[in-house]
């Protein structure tokens, strides 16, 4: 068990304190997530925004290209005019964190413009040269994310030495070409990026050494939600795995994770209490 105080950012009009486990709700605008149950219209997205609120949903994650593994790029302006409609019809609904996960600056400054108030991308800010910068200038925090390849090829052989220093050093990259840009340090989460680009044995060892993650002193997201990897261990269809990721996740948040990111956010938000229960024992 892994307990560091971490600075609190603020995320739209609310502070996260990190006094306890946060839970992101996970809302799909693409046609091709690997979950099907989680693919959303537009039609629908401010019922669901609301239901998650309601659920205890601390942040809500658009995102409208997939990047599961073997994923083609969608067309940005589709991504982009998907993600400001999006935004502009969760508005008027929740004044929830809203995140926009895209790795292209115009689509993240689209969205934070239409009123979301943080960035979400997968390349760690290393896709799209502008993307640092937009960040900054924007003023808003950005979740950078650790991936071996592009979606389309990250799964294929990707390979570690040492997967849990590889990463906290590509991490470091990361954090380092966001200052460099103008973003302030503290604006700033790390995820270490489960599946993209790691194997099973690499995503079991990330999890089990979260702590490491912890000595970059930022807040650590965790995306583990009905992946793949528990098919690994015991092989299952996507619509089964809301039990083994709650398991995965309550054990990622007594290890070091600061947020959740999930589908099933009512389930996740239950569990996440009674990881609070047990890191506040004294």
């Amino acid at each position: 068990m892994v307990k560091k105080v971490i600075k609190p950012i603020k995320i739209g009009n609310r502070v996260f304190d990190f006094s306890r486990v946060y839970v992101m709700g996970i809302i799909n605008l693409t046609g091709d997530s690997f979950y099907p149950e989680s693919r959303t219209s537009l039609d629908e997205v401010s019922e669901i925004a609301k239901r998650m609120e309601e659920e205890g949903a601390d942040i809500l994650d658009i995102g409208a290209e997939s990047t599961r593994p073997g994923a083609t790029p969608v067309d940005p302006k589709e991504e982009a005019e998907k993600i400001r409609s999006a935004v502009k019809a969760i508005r008027e609904v929740t004044d929830l964190p809203i995140s926009i996960d895209t790795y292209r600056s115009k689509t993240a400054e689209i969205g934070i413009t239409a009123g979301a108030n943080m960035v979400n991308d997968i390349s760690g800010l290393k896709f799209d040269p502008n993307m640092a910068k937009t960040v900054a200038n924007l003023k808003v925090p950005v979740i950078v994310m650790h991936i071996r390849g592009t979606p389309r090829d990250m799964q294929k052989n990707p390979y570690y030495d040492d997967v849990v220093s590889e990463i906290k050093m590509e991490l470091e990259r990361s954090i380092k070409i966001g200052i460099d840009a103008g973003i302030k340090r503290e604006n700033m989460i790390v995820d270490p990026g489960i599946g993209f680009g790691k194997r099973l044995e690499d995503n079991l060892k990330i999890i089990a050494h979260l702590g490491e993650f912890k000595k970059l002193e930022l807040p650590i997201l965790i995306g583990i939600s009905r992946k793949s990897m528990i098919n690994m261990i015991m092989p299952m269809d996507v619509s089964e795995r809301l039990e083994p990721t709650i398991a995965l996740n309550a054990i990622a948040a007594i290890y070091g994770a600061n947020i959740v990111r999930v589908h099933d956010v009512q389930e996740n938000v239950k569990a996440m209490r009674m990881v609070d229960a047990i890191l506040g024992v004294k």
